[in-house]
């Protein structure tokens, strides 16, 4: 992996981490993997100097600068950003950029003054102030970004693999702010992306599919070594379809609910085939078409990815006009036997007390 070589590579799998060297086979596995945040190697001639950032006529120093993963490390031969900055602010309230080199390894010329020295790879990134002297020679500055690499992946159940376009990871702080909220460090990662992130302890949230399967981990990223987590979700991919008979071809035109077992909707879709990602548990799924309304219950297990049918025999009574109203009679103005048109009010306990006692003293 471009980039990745000096990294140590980890494998985790719910939570389980394993530690193992980067064989030569393994690095060339790396290559493979996409990478956010990459920058292509530039030739040493690629440093900017921003014009008008050097006194006229102030005698310019030569200054090196390398980064590494970890202090006993390699230095970084690609996809490092360095930013030079001066440290008084301008009008505009931001630090002006005195130069700038895309690649590994950068080397500058700088008039003599302080500054801030920044260098970036991915979201990994240190900040280090710089002197550079009236006279004399400045010393190559290496700068330990105490970085590693994230690379996520996930299965459903134990070991049935997911496509990619239906999995996004999100990675947050591991700290909780004091509004309850974890910041964001990145949001949408692809997975087999490596990701380089500063060393410490990450929280990450899996998404398969778009309904309610989720599923959150916390990771921990190691200096110079690559984390490699693969997450298992308790979900499956299931198919719906609405037949005459088992077997028989979908019908089309028809409106899709999913409910869980409390009646709350997860899903909906106007498919003959819709699909759907759930987490597991039990669910109903409700099918509308021609006015009559279909339902099946059924249950979601990890990793069995299934069709679920729901009969057109299997019709629910189709819910009354109006609800059913008590009526009080009038003494007198009608038998038992005899329609009633119109409603009244409902009569209170004390009525039908009233009503039993007087039963009871004509008896």
């Amino acid at each position: 992996m471009v980039g990745i070589l000096p990294y140590v590579r980890m494998s985790l799998a719910v939570v389980l981490v394993a530690l193992s060297p980067l064989g030569a086979q393994a690095q060339d596995a790396f290559k493979e993997f996409k990478q956010l945040d990459t920058t292509t190697k530039m030739p040493k001639l690629n440093a900017f100097i921003a014009p008008g950032t050097a006194p006229v006529g102030s005698k310019l120093h030569d200054v090196a600068l390398e980064a590494k993963l970890t202090g006993n490390g390699d230095p970084v031969e690609e996809g490092l950003s360095w930013y030079v900055f001066n440290p008084v602010a301008g009008a505009d309230g931001k630090l002006p950029l005195v130069a700038s080199s895309q690649g590994g390894s950068a080397d500058f010329q700088l008039a003599a003054g302080d500054y801030f020295v920044n260098v970036s790879f991915g979201r990994a990134g240190i900040t280090r102030k710089l002197t550079v002297p009236e006279e004399g020679l400045v010393d190559r500055q290496t700068l330990v970004l105490e970085a590693g690499g994230l690379l996520l992946n996930a299965v459903s159940g134990t070991d049935v693999r997911i496509r990619p376009d239906q999995l996004s990871f999100s990675i947050y702080s591991a700290d909780v702010r004091e509004d309850g909220e974890r910041g964001l460090v990145m949001a949408d990662v692809p997975p087999n992306t490596v990701v380089r992130l500063n060393a410490g302890t990450y929280h990450i949230v899996s998404e398969y599919g778009e309904v309610n399967a989720s599923i959150r981990a916390d990771i921990q990223v190691e200096a110079g070594k690559l984390t490699e987590a693969t997450i298992q979700h308790k979900a499956a991919q299931i198919t719906f379809k609405l037949v005459s008979d088992t077997g028989g071809e979908a019908i089309a035109d028809t409106a899709w609910s999913i409910l869980t077992a409390a009646g709350d909707s997860v899903g909906e879709s106007v498919s003959a085939f819709p699909t759907m990602v759930l987490a597991e548990g039990e669910y109903s799924a409700v099918a509308r078409n021609k006015d009559k309304i279909y339902q099946r219950d059924f249950k979601v297990a990890a990793g069995k990815n299934v069709d679920i049918e729901v009969l057109m025999k299997d019709v629910q009574p189709a819910e009354p006009v109006a609800a059913a109203t008590t009526v009080q009679l009038p003494s007198g103005s009608a038998s038992p036997d005899q329609p009633v048109s119109g409603s009244g009010a409902l009569p209170s306990y004390d009525q039908l007390e009233g009503a039993a006692n007087s039963g009871e003293d004509s008896d």
